[in-house]
């Protein structure tokens, strides 16, 4: 068998003793790395949700400028006709096509038909 002395046990017993030092003190290090690697995914998982969401209401608001945009054009131009029949400016389009002022709840004429037109 082997025969080893005394010397070379106490040597052994302190060379584990040293590692199991440092295995213990490098623990706690490791769980805070693993922890804060944890924290960071879940950071930029939150912070791509905020950008997703930033990024629909932005969208969003866009859409509404626009429409905003278009509600104040159309109001523009139906003003613009009101300045122009206190004016009188925009008398033709009162008339119905026959020199007679059209009214609200007047139908227009109805067109002559063609009896050949429809037996064809």
């Amino acid at each position: 068998m082997l025969a080893v002395s005394v010397g070379g046990i106490v040597a052994l017993a302190i060379v584990v003793a040293v590692v199991l030092v440092l295995v213990f003190a490098m623990v706690p290090r490791l769980r805070r790395a693993q922890a804060e690697r944890r924290l960071a995914g879940r950071r930029r998982e939150v912070a791509g949700r905020h950008r997703e969401d930033a990024q629909a209401r932005e969208a969003h608001a866009e859409l509404a400028e626009r429409e905003a945009r278009r509600a104040r054009a159309e109001a523009e131009i139906h003003e613009q006709e009101a300045r122009l029949h206190e004016q009188g400016l925009a008398d033709d389009g009162l008339t119905d096509g026959r020199g007679r002022f059209a009214r609200e709840g007047d139908v227009p004429p109805a067109v002559e038909r063609d009896p050949e037109r429809e037996t064809r």
